[in-house]
């Protein structure tokens, strides 16, 4: 059913809660599974701030570093599991991000844990998953992720 399945995942242990359940449905459906990190934008300086471009930049090479290695670490263990897998790293607003690389991987599915926020702190945060919820026009897999390891997930 499913042929290529887009992952995006941060880094944090919430966002890989969505990883077993891909894994299972990777493995059911002989499917390929597309791990994304989205680098957001860095934020614009006001007219009379400064930046030491050198130090900025190194700091952004080492972001880059982190990201790949960590996509390329998720990489091998899903390929030690028999499962084909690819990365992407992508740039910008984490949503369209997601959107964008979805379209050009050609996704049949997008896969992604909710960090459960609700209320004022969903509002004042945003949320990348309703973000995608409302806008992508393939299924999407949401798995709410849990703060308490002793909680269950939904």
């Amino acid at each position: 059913m499913y042929q290529t399945i887009l992952v995006p995942v941060d880094g944090s242990k919430r966002a890989e809660a969505i990883l077993r359940h891909v894994e299972n449905l990777l493995l059911c459906n002989d499917a390929k599974a597309v791990f994304l990190k989205v680098e957001e934008e860095p934020v614009l300086l006001e007219r009379d701030e400064t930046i030491d471009i050198e130090k900025y930049q190194k700091a952004y090479e080492k972001r880059i570093e982190l990201s790949n290695t960590y996509l390329n670490t998720l990489k091998s263990k899903f390929r030690e599991k028999g499962i084909h897998t690819d990365t992407r790293l992508a740039f910008g607003p984490v949503v369209k991000a997601i959107l964008n690389v979805a379209g050009e991987i050609d996704a049949d599915l997008i896969a992604l844990a909710t960090h459960g926020f609700s209320g004022l702190t969903r509002v004042s945060y945003g949320s990348v998953a309703a973000g995608v919820l409302q806008a992508a026009d393939i299924p999407i897999l949401l798995i709410r992720s849990c703060s308490n390891k002793n909680e269950e997930m939904s």
